[in-house]
């Protein structure tokens, strides 16, 4: 295995994990998730460090971050230089480690760290996903409702295996890591290709907590972004939509053509048609702006990948070394002189 980034790492032969929490403004739950996760590392007997990626927080989450890693060494902290996004993060922190293991969780305290020992016990038995379901929610009916239809219309319609209600909370083996890394999408939907990657993987149910201090992140606009990337990545589904409502339609205006046809010439009359033909062209006219609309989902989505910019930049690093990777990209911040 290749050397570790993180500074201060053990020489110990113990199974080596880390964790990679990704936050934004969470600087009243950043103490509390750090500790509960070294209480877990212990509790495991594992070496293991925490990585917590700051997706450009505006809050003093910064500064928190700055004091547990001075206090710490398994502590470290990547800053990116604006807020990218929850998965960005993710993808920052895969970039940043190496290690026998890596688990993902939110930092708002609702992935509760006590599963880490679980999971890590599921590792050892050989499984190399290890994904937390989500039986019981406390968010609000609506969003509730919402996941369960997203990941609904997902499981029907993705061309892989993606298990309902399971978020990006999980450990991964080194190889599944790898896999991801892989990866060049820039759209990035880790729980999807946590399951496009394979291996033996398993479950571990958990009822998710109300969330510790803050307010949450994820807006309903941010939750349907999440749910396209997820359906456009992984799913071929809305594109093939277009040619069955072709079939439908053609099929529908044969079948009236037809009955005009027998009016005409048997029943002597025509039947009225203002109305219904409104009501086609309006309803066609719909019809083809929604798959406009879908084309234009995957289209900006190729648009972007071929501009090639890159997932996050970071801005700052704390107790974790650059790694070698073509796709970290930061500036260091240049040298002062004593006079400034």
């Amino acid at each position: 295995m290749g050397p570790l980034y993180f500074a201060g790492m053990s020489s110990s032969n113990r199974l080596r994990i880390a964790a990679i929490a990704a936050c934004y403004n969470e600087a009243g739950n950043i103490p509390e998730l750090c500790q509960r996760i070294l209480a877990a590392f212990d509790a495991a007997r594992v070496t293991g460090q925490i990585l917590v990626v700051d997706d450009g927080s505006t809050d003093d989450t910064s500064g928190v971050l700055r004091s547990l890693a001075n206090d710490e060494p398994r502590i470290g902290f990547v800053r990116l230089s604006r807020n990218f996004g929850q998965q960005a993060a993710f993808s920052a922190g895969l970039d940043h480690v190496d290690a026998d293991a890596v688990i993902l969780l939110d930092g708002d305290l609702q992935d509760p760290p006590e599963l880490i020992e679980n999971m890590i016990e599921r590792y050892r038995e050989g499984f190399e996903v290890v994904y937390a379901v989500r039986e019981r929610r406390s968010e609000p009916l609506w969003k509730r409702s919402a996941y369960r239809y997203f990941y609904a219309l997902l499981s029907s319609t993705a061309d892989i295996h993606i298990p309902e209600n399971a978020g990006d909370f999980g450990l991964m083996s080194r190889r599944v890591v790898e896999t991801i890394r892989a990866s060049g999408e820039r759209h990035r939907f880790v729980r999807g290709l946590r399951s496009w990657a394979g291996f033996r993987q398993i479950a571990l149910p958990y009822d998710r907590p109300t969330r510790s201090s803050g307010k949450p992140k994820y807006t309903l606009g941010k939750l349907l972004k999440l749910a396209m990337d997820g359906l456009v990545a992984f799913s071929s589904a809305p594109l093939q939509a277009a040619t069955w409502f072709g079939f439908v339609t053609v099929a529908g205006a044969a079948a009236y053509l037809l009955y005009g046809l027998v009016s005409r010439l048997f029943l002597e009359s025509v039947p009225p048609g203002w109305t219904s033909l409104i009501a086609v062209i309006v309803g066609m006219g719909g019809v083809q702006l929604v798959m406009l609309g879908l084309i234009g989902e995957y289209i900006a989505r190729i648009y972007d990948e071929v501009k090639g910019r890159p997932v996050y930049v970071v801005e700052e690093r704390n107790n974790i070394a650059a790694p070698e990777s073509p796709r970290v990209v930061g500036v260091e911040p240049p040298p002062r002189h004593a006079s400034e």
